[in-house]
């Protein structure tokens, strides 16, 4: 189950990321982890920076409102996305694998 942990000024979230892969989106969840596959390689930050795009594509946010707080270097990572509540991030990701889901059936 995805944790989403509620912090003064925004929520923090694990992703797993996959590079290079054929485009960029959600898979789900893995463990207490959003698995999302991203098309950037992982080399000199590319895929971190194609990861802040996506969520803040994802979040309607800012790409400054997103950061990774660990895992730079490692496929598991800790992202922070500023001015998000708990409520809002559950719904927008709901109905984001719900789309996800619907593309894959249909």
């Amino acid at each position: 189950m995805l944790i989403i942990e509620q912090h003064s000024d925004g929520i923090t979230f694990k992703i797993k990321v996959q590079p290079k892969a054929s485009k960029n989106e959600l898979k789900g969840v893995q463990g207490d982890s959003l698995k999302v596959k991203l098309t950037a390689p992982p080399v000199e930050g590319a895929a971190n920076e194609a990861c802040i795009r996506f969520f803040a594509e994802l979040f309607s946010v800012a790409k400054s409102q997103v950061e990774i707080i660990t895992g730079h270097t490692s496929r598991t990572k800790l992202l922070k996305v500023k001015g998000l509540t708990k409520e809002e991030a559950e719904k927008r990701l709901n109905l984001k694998y719900m789309i996800f889901k619907m593309r894959r059936l249909g």
